[in-house]
């Protein structure tokens, strides 16, 4: 396994990319934690995938036999199938942040909004998607998403940087994200980036988890052992298959699983295949696992740092991949990526992503260096960022 931290999880005083003094800035750390932005939305599914294993839930049957409200506005017939898949037909995304005064009048919004095509006839990416299964998850089983989090994931996995609303005493670890102006909450640093979860009190479905590039390798592993990791297992390896077998054959280009995407090479670079599955996340995060090699890339960085042009923008109708980390393109100040290829076998623990390869130790796979980068100002469109202190370009094919 190679992994590689490079600038800071710290430097900037606002929007307008004012330094702060060198001596506050944070170099980004083996164990910084990331705001995962859209990636949290495999938490969801994996919760989703459970309960569907415990026979609580079945894919083709309406959302709203679950979730009454969901019915609202002619969404009766939408399947809990087609919210991972994003064939549902709600739109992308609203300002749930300011244009509702509450958590439970944003819910409400979810619930009542009106599809803008038939479900099943259009692959639409969508934060509501998650949203309305993350408070399918709570009225099922009578928890709050992130005690469910932790309960049915991060504790079995002991992936133990990993959850919703990290403590403030993490925040010397945790990589700052974007300087807003609107809403005005200054340099988010240690609180969650989008504003329809932070709205919603930090835990919402389709964002929201923090993570380290260490426990994302986990969940990787886990994906790759079908479902098991050091003797813990989340998922039965029927539903990992599921999880990655491309539903969505109606519409190329769109392949997706049950909450993983697959095949979308604009983030995936050579480890794309039919059965590559993965997530990326607007703050500039993304995980690739590809199971025909049982290799997994994963890069965590803070792409909307200092400032996110088009913050709170959604992502373009149709496309299925999303506005984080792009191979060659998007980074940022900070950024830590792991890279795991299995070879024939593998010396020592193979559910361990910390383990060394054959004659391989970490202590000299680790590098830090300064790299200037790519993000994408608004979706679909991308701008040159400012070279980091040491100003020196890096491509990461």
């Amino acid at each position: 396994m190679t992994r590689e931290a490079s600038g800071y999880s710290l430097r900037y005083a606002d929007g307008a990319g004012t330094e702060l003094p060198r001596e506050q800035w944070i170099p980004t750390r083996d164990d910084t934690i990331f705001d995962m932005a859209s990636v949290s939305k495999l938490f969801t599914s994996i919760l989703v995938v459970q309960q569907v294993e415990r026979g609580a839930i079945r894919l083709e049957e309406p959302v709203a036999s679950y979730l009454p409200a969901f019915a609202a506005q002619g969404k009766g017939a939408i399947t809990v199938r087609q919210l991972l898949t994003h064939t549902s037909g709600p739109k992308s995304w609203m300002p749930l942040y300011s244009a509702w005064p509450d958590k439970a009048s944003r819910i409400q919004a979810v619930m009542d909004v009106a599809p803008t095509s038939p479900p099943g006839t259009t692959h639409l990416y969508s934060d509501l998607n998650l949203i309305t299964l993350g408070a399918l998850l709570e009225r099922q089983t009578g928890q709050e998403l992130d005690q469910l989090v932790r309960e049915r994931i991060t504790t079995p996995l002991a992936m133990k940087d990993t959850g919703y609303n990290p403590d403030p005493s993490l925040k010397p670890r945790i990589a700052a994200t974007e300087f807003q102006a609107t809403p005005p909450r200054g340099m988010v640093w240690g609180e969650v980036h989008d504003e329809n979860a932070w709205s919603l009190g930090g835990v919402a479905g389709h964002a929201g988890i923090f993570s380290t590039a260490h426990d994302m390798a986990v969940l990787a592993q886990t994906m790759l052992n079908g479902g098991t990791y050091a003797g813990h297992r989340i998922l039965s390896a029927d539903s990992v298959r599921k999880m990655t077998t491309n539903y969505n054959t109606a519409f190329p280009g769109d392949s997706h699983g049950l909450g993983f995407e697959l095949d979308q090479r604009f983030y995936m670079g050579g480890l794309s295949s039919p059965s590559t599955a993965g997530h990326t996340g607007y703050t500039g995060t993304s995980i690739v696992i590809d199971t025909m090699s049982r290799s997994f890339a994963i890069v965590l960085s803070t792409a909307s740092t200092p400032a996110a042009a088009g913050a709170a923008t959604p992502r373009p109708a149709g496309r299925s991949s999303g506005t984080g980390a792009r191979p060659g393109g998007e980074a940022a100040a900070g950024r830590h990526r792991v890279v795991r290829r299995l070879e024939g076998r593998h010396d020592g623990d193979a559910d361990d992503p910390a383990a060394p390869g054959p004659g391989q130790g970490l202590g000299g796979l680790r590098r830090v260096r300064g790299h200037r980068v790519l993000r994408p100002a608004h979706p679909g469109v991308l701008d040159r960022r400012r070279d980091d202190v040491e100003g020196r370009a890096v491509h990461r094919p």
